[in-house]
């Protein structure tokens, strides 16, 4: 089995060697399983419940107080699933491979997806705040529940993604303020891609991005954006997921290897193209059919790990 995992595209962590064990032991468990499909579910599971990345335990907090958990899943031969906006559900990934699974649909989303969840054995209802998250919020002076209160305190807390020093984004209308910088945990998104022979699968996994709109959606269950898999190969993006979603970096990456380029060649030039496009950071994960593995980035650090 040959895999690669990502942590996440952003600042550069606290304890990067704390993350990068935990990252070396999901690709560990992720290289044991028997096909690829398996392979990136354990792998992203161990990424799950480790409260250093955002997906799952310790994911972003929305608006209305809540953290909601997004993954989307796909393979070679064009089974996809993606299952989003889910509060209580901290394996996110094994609802998408559910939904890919066991549903003739790609994606689901909300209450529903959680009822979904528990049908087909994923553990629902679960406390997935961290003492990290709980002081957060505990600062963040939520809003009511007046719907037009949340979008007034979204415009004024939702982070920028805008790199700094580069003169980019846009300055508040009312107040001139500029929008305040992205968490670092913001873009811990977490995925990996895996390859067995023939076989091959990429998945995503994430908690959102902190003090977003409730039920805002990002790029990870979105194919094409968070993720994609063909018979040339399989991405995993991380990021600025409104970017993402609109520059279809995965997609991208794959499309790059459907042309001829190598797994490396693929990574870099997505990154490239992405970066010339848009005003956030970002990174991605390649696994090409021939074995290549790439990974590029354009934020000031991704930590990875890979077997095979």
């Amino acid at each position: 089995m040959q895999i690669i995992a990502h942590g996440g595209a952003g600042s550069p962590p606290e304890e990067p060697a704390d993350r990068q064990a935990v990252l070396d032991e999901a690709v560990a468990r992720g290289a044991e399983e028997s096909d690829p499909v398996a392979a990136v579910c354990a792998a992203v599971r161990v990424l799950e419940v480790d409260p250093s990345f955002n997906a799952g335990v310790g994911g972003a907090v929305q608006s209305d107080g809540a953290i909601r958990t997004d993954a989307g899943l796909m393979t070679a031969d064009g089974d996809a699933g993606a299952a989003a906006a889910m509060p209580g559900v901290c394996h996110a990934v094994e609802v998408a491979r559910a939904v890919a699974a066991e549903t003739p649909h790609v994606v689901l989303a909300g209450e529903r997806a959680v009822s979904f969840a528990g049908a087909v054995g994923v553990e629902t209802g679960l406390d997935l705040w961290t003492d990290r998250t709980r002081e957060r919020w505990g600062e963040a002076e939520p809003p009511t529940d007046d719907a037009e209160a949340h979008l007034r305190w979204v415009r004024e807390h939702f982070a920028s993604d805008e790199r700094e020093g580069d003169g980019s984004g846009d300055d508040d209308p009312e107040t001139g303020d500029r929008p305040a910088r992205a968490d670092p945990h913001d873009h811990d998104t977490v995925g990996a891609v895996a390859r067995a022979g023939e076989e091959i699968a990429a998945a995503t996994s994430t908690g959102g991005r902190w003090l977003a709109l409730a039920g805002r959606v990002g790029d990870v269950p979105q194919v094409g954006a968070g993720f994609y898999a063909s018979e040339a190969g399989g991405a995993s993006a991380t990021g600025a997921g409104e970017d993402i979603a609109k520059q279809g970096l995965a997609r991208r990456a794959v499309g790059l290897l459907e042309r001829g380029a190598d797994a490396e060649t693929a990574a870099r030039l997505a990154i490239e193209e992405f970066d010339d496009a848009a005003e956030g950071d970002a990174g991605i994960i390649v696994l090409g059919a021939d074995g290549s593995v790439g990974e590029a980035y354009n934020s000031p650090a991704m930590q990875t790990a890979r077997e095979g």
